[in-house]
């Protein structure tokens, strides 16, 4: 395909866009996809939240393909200014996880990658929508939506910390949880009634780039797989943190995963009860989720279609005991 007015966004501050490299290694992912006969103008953001804004003037004035340079809340960012339309987005990795380079296995250099896109195909895939106090109109997410635990791991993480450590930060942020009490919520989906301290809408298999909780959903379908976790008791978390390490988190007790396309989660009264999508936060209770099918156009790699999952026919074939 031949794409003939290309914007590539970057985020000056991603982690392989720091300390000096990121002249060169923007020169040098520029160089590939002009060798590829893709001319692509660069578009610095200016701050967070600003990609939303610069993806949607690049779709007004007639962009065939939008490239982000970034980690996933750069490209969160940018998907929530392509949603809807029919522009093409591609990646090229370049933050601290890049869960979404992982899901689409393409790996990490941004040269390479940039290499490699001529030869990836479009894909229309559905995208979550979150609806809360903060985000009234909805914000779109392309990974997953985290409620409870992880979320307030995020809502608690410095930048500053984030830009020293990295992925580390991040395994920091939930060691420091040891020894608290988290406050459970109720989950609503599809005629069902839930409680949990931490709940995964998953679009992707793929978590925090190198682990995975919900091993059998696929982007290209037009579905969530929700993770349920209970229990108030952060030690609890170190026996599912191990299943999910050793790849046998389904059917342990404690844990319940379903297929959804609709969630709605409130909180008791006097509990703050945070959200984040693709890593970034997101407010807190109550929620909805939503999927929003044939929303995206995403560049992947050719061959990713039968790289999809298998997945058993019974809708119940992972819900296992919560007490």
């Amino acid at each position: 395909m031949t794409y003939r007015k290309t914007f590539l966004i970057f985020n000056p501050f991603a982690g392989a866009l720091r300390n000096g490299r990121r002249e060169r290694l923007l020169a040098k992912s520029l160089g590939a996809l002009q060798d590829s006969g893709i001319q692509a103008e660069a578009v610095p953001t200016t701050g967070p939240g600003t990609a939303t804004a610069i993806a949607r003037q690049c779709v007004e004035s007639g962009a065939d393909l939008v490239l982000v340079a970034g980690g996933d809340g750069t490209i969160n960012e940018a998907v929530n200014g392509l949603v809807n339309s029919h522009v093409p987005l591609g990646i090229l990795p370049a933050g601290t996880a890049n869960v979404l380079a992982m899901e689409l296995a393409i790996g990490k250099r941004l040269e390479r990658v940039a290499r490699a896109l001529p030869q990836c195909v479009p894909e229309r895939v559905a995208v979550g929508r979150l609806t809360n106090r903060l985000t009234p109109r909805g914000r779109y997410f392309l990974l997953m939506a985290g409620i409870g635990l992880d979320a307030h791991i995020v809502y608690g993480l410095s930048a500053s910390l984030k830009a020293s450590l990295g992925k580390a930060a991040y395994w920091a942020g939930g060691f420091s949880q040891l020894g608290r009490r988290f406050p459970e919520f109720t989950i609503e989906t599809d005629g069902s009634r839930h409680r949990a301290s931490f709940a995964l809408v998953a679009r992707v298999r793929n978590y925090g780039g190198d682990l995975e909780i919900a091993p059998r959903i696929s982007m290209l379908e037009d579905e969530f797989e929700l993770v349920l976790f209970t229990g108030q008791s952060s030690f609890v978390y170190l026996k599912y943190m191990l299943g999910v390490v050793t790849r046998r988190l389904e059917g342990m007790r404690g844990v319940t995963i379903l297929r959804t396309r609709r969630v709605s989660c409130t909180a008791p009264d006097d509990s703050r009860i945070h959200a984040q999508v693709d890593g970034e936060y997101a407010g807190r209770l109550p929620l909805e989720i939503e999927i929003q099918p044939d929303a995206l156009t995403l560049l992947v790699p050719p061959g990713f279609r039968e790289r999809r999952p298998a997945r058993v026919a019974d809708p119940a074939w992972t819900t296992s005991p919560t007490r």
